[in-house]
This record gives C-alpha cells, structure tokens and sequence, in this order.
C-alpha cells in the first residue's frame, strides 16, 4: 500500500481550517481493505451558515473579489490549473486512496480537469452582454453578472474533475462558492481548497463543508442567502434538491444526474473493433460512470460473435489494487457493492445469460468481477436501472426503427453511442434518439469545450463549453432614454 500524507481534515471556511462547530468528525473509508483512512471534520446547518455567510461577504459590491478585474480573476484560476500539474503525483494518489479508482486513471483526469480550469480561466474576461435595437427612443443593452453565491454538491465518482466542472465556471463568472463534496471522498476537495488558497483567490470566495447530504447539503439547499444549486448525482436525489431549492427562495438550479445509457452496434461494424469500444463505454471507472453505455444493443447478424467477444475482454480486464497497473479497483464503499451485487443476482434469477464475471472478487475490499450479461431483455431490472457499477446488459434487435424506440424507452437521456459505417444510419441515429450527448463510432469523448448534461431525468442544464458558464450568470437588462432626433 503507497503511504499517502493526509495534509487537510478540516473545514475550509473564509481561508482557513477549522474544526465543526459539533466538534463532530466522521470516517473516510478505504474501499481497498474498508479500513479507515482518517476522521474528516463534519459539518452540518451552524457550519453552513458560517461559510455562506462567508461566501457572501466576499460577493458584496465593494469586496476585493467584486472589484477585481475579470482578467485578474482568470489569471487566478491559470494559476490554479499550474498548481494541480505540479501536485499531480500527490493529488492522483491521494484520490486513489479515498475512492479506490487506478492511479494511472486518476492522474490522467487531474490533468484534464486542469484543462478545464484553464478553459473557464480564458473565458473570465470574455463575458460579454448586448447591444438590443429596442423599440422606441431608447438606448437598450445588457450586462451578464455573477448570480452570487453558489453551493455545489457532488458525487464521489469523479472527485476532483466534477470540482472543476463546477467552481471553474462559478470562479469565473464572479461567483462565490460552498462547497460539499461526498462524504465517501472529501480528501481531495479538501487539498484543491489549499491550491485555490495558494493561488491568491481571496477569502470566503471558496469555501469547503465536508458533511453528509441529509444535514450538510439540505443546509445548503435550504439556505435563503444561497442564490444557486449546482448538483450532479442521483436522479432521486435530485428530485430532492430541487423541491426544497424551489420551495425556500427559489434558487437557480443546475441538476446532472443519472443515466442508462445505450450504446447500439450495427451489423456493419467491426466487431473486434465495437466489442472493446463497448466494453470502455461500460467499465470506465468500474462502471461508475453517470453515461456509461451499459445498455449494449447489438444487431442480430452479428449479436453472437459480439457476446462472445465481450465475454473474453471482460473475463482479461485487470482488477486489483488501485496503485498498481490494473484496469479496475474496488466500489466505493459497501453500500455500492452490495447494490451492484444485488443487480447481479436480479439479472441472474430474472434469466439474463451471465457470460463473464458475476461474483465478488477477492474477501477483502469492494472487488466486483466485471460481469457481461447475454440475452437481456429490455424489461429486465438490468435493463431498466442504473446500477453503477462494472456490469453491461447486451441486447439483440432487428431494425433501425426497433432499436431507436427501444433507446428512447427510458426515464433517463444523459448519453447514447452508435457504431456504425453508414454515416447516414449514423446521423438518423444522432437525430432521433432524446439524450444530451451522442457520440458516433466512440463514446465518452467529453472535452472543456463540450456541453454536457442530459434529457429528461437526466438533469437540468449544462455543464462544460460555452453553455457551462451560463448557469451562474444573470442577465441585466438596461434601458436608457434617448431620442432619435437632437434637441437642440
């Protein structure tokens, strides 16, 4: 086991650490050996108000941070982007030792989620309002500001990139931000806190709660003075959020939330080629992943020689400790294995085919055999639910037309993936089935430059590119008197 320093337990209020006002800590579990890595401060409604009212100090008018220069506040977050390059190593095996994903993987994604800082970094000056040729003798035009203080709420699955997703754009835009992050993984928040601190970004404008959702992030929810709600997990979850935000004042909300993804192969397709672009599209991160393709509908001309594919990658994916060249670790926590055990035995006695894996591997640990089930039918649990973890349902169909309401027949729309050499099977496809994001012979290609977000349960609003920023901007209109003809 890599012996990881554990710099930051504390609350991040107004710059600096402190303990709960409870006094209050809880455990951060190892999900390699579910032992505990640590005791992390936990926060709940009396720490909530102090950061809030924290982040609104730093968002009034005459604040250092209101009357900094946009192109100051981007080069903050450039600054930000350098340092998570240098800490790399250190963040990368921090992360791998909270949530337990490879920590080849998780230096790769702090890398790319240092890209993304950059990205909002370069567009901090370049928030840009309009001139309006309105009706009547006026002079009319519109500002875009800061919708003001943010709390964002996030999952465990992606720590640090799906930070970034959220204060880059927030940072950029003017914003100040309360933060909860998982309380499977609040390490790695806890460290990026020290980084923005580091970076010169003032008091108060980031701030870190570490708690759990139901005291915590309802705190937060609930607060009068927090102005916007940016929440990527459950869909259940964020039905939640959502009513209580809606009900207290309100609030501006951005909601990412589940999938269950298709990803559909035609008989055209290569099948070695398709099998292992299937099998990325379902594992990545050991299937923890809100648009992994998990639903993998394949063409009945080649449906058998495809199974029997998948069922061989799966059974060669390395699966062990994290630090390690492997391809998979453990689940998170035991909460999340015996839910991705329970899908398995419900595809099991419901009479899907278990080509690969289907049990637990190893006795200690969150350890899941990446499973293939065969001949999934659509009304089948497997079939219907988010599972979130390292299974993929294959199942068979005839036709385009078939295979596009079968996709379409769920309450989620985040991402679809088709595999294909007909560019216009292809682009039927792209246009016909309801989901955020589809991707076109490869799959989860998400970019800084790339909205992201879903249809349906699958959220409200975007995340990421051009659209990304937008959430935490109002637009003010202004109005002027102005005659057309000279009054002299």
């Amino acid at each position: 086991m890599v012996k990881v320093d554990i710099k930051y337990t504390k609350l991040f209020i107004n710059n600096e650490w402190v303990d709960s006002v409870s006094k209050k800590t809880f455990p951060t579990i190892n999900p390699q050996d579910e032992t505990v890595i640590t005791q992390v401060a936990e926060g709940d409604k009396a720490d909530v108000d102090l950061a809030v009212a924290a982040a609104k100090k730093a968002f009034h008018r005459y604040s250092e941070w209101r009357l900094m220069d946009a192109s100051h506040r981007g080069r903050l977050l450039y600054k930000l982007a350098d340092l998570m390059e240098r800490d790399a190593k250190y963040l990368s095996e921090l992360e791998t030792l909270d949530c337990g994903k490879p920590v080849k993987q998780a230096e790769a994604e702090i890398i790319w989620a240092a890209n993304i800082v950059r990205f909002y970094a370069g567009k901090a000056d370049k928030i840009t309002g309009n001139t309006i040729p309105a009706d009547g003798e006026v002079l009319t035009y519109t500002l875009k500001e800061p919708v003001g203080v943010c709390g964002l709420i996030l999952p465990w699955n992606y720590p640090i990139p799906l930070l970034t997703f959220k204060i880059s754009p927030a940072l950029a835009a003017g914003c100040t931000v309360v933060v909860k992050p998982a309380e499977q993984t609040p390490l790695t928040a806890l460290a990026m806190a020290a980084l923005v601190k580091e970076a010169g970004v003032p008091p108060g404008v980031l701030n870190i709660v570490n708690g759990y959702g139901p005291t915590a992030g309802a705190a937060i929810a609930k607060h009068p003075d927090v102005d916007k709600i940016s929440f990527t997990g459950s869909t259940e979850v964020g039905r939640l959020i959502m009513n209580v935000a809606a009900a207290e004042n309100l609030k501006r909300v951005t909601l990412e939330l589940g999938g269950k993804s298709p990803l559909v192969v035609f008989n055209d397709a290569d099948v070695e080629k398709a099998a292992a672009l299937a099998h990325r599209a379902a594992f990545a991160n050991g299937g923890q992943c809100c648009v992994a393709g998990t639903r993998t509908y394949v063409q009945s001309g080649i449906y058998d020689k495809f199974v029997a594919k998948a069922a061989e990658i799966a059974k060669k994916r390395t699966v062990g400790n994290p630090y390690t060249d492997v391809q998979q670790g453990p689940q998170i926590d035991l909460d999340m294995f015996n839910k991705v055990m329970g899908y398995i035995d419900a595809g099991k006695k419901a009479g899907a085919r278990c080509v690969a894996g289907g049990n637990r591997q190893g006795k200690l640990g969150y350890y899941v055999e990446p499973t293939v089930f065969a001949d999934v039918k659509d009304d089948m649990k497997i079939a219907r639910e988010e599972i979130f973890g390292p299974v993929q349902s294959i199942l068979k169909f005839d036709t385009f037309e078939e295979v596009v309401n079968r996709a379409n027949d769920t309450n989620y729309g985040l991402g679809a993936g088709v595999i294909t050499k007909d560019i216009s099977t292809a682009l039927a496809f792209v246009k016909q089935v309801r989901a955020g994001t589809i991707w076109v012979n490869t799959y989860e290609h998400v970019a800084a430059q790339t909205p992201f977000g879903g249809f349906k349960e699958s959220g409200i609003g975007r995340e990421m590119g051009e659209d990304g920023i937008l959430p935490y901007l109002e637009s003010k209109t202004v109005t002027i008197d102005l005659p057309k003809k000279p009054l002299l």
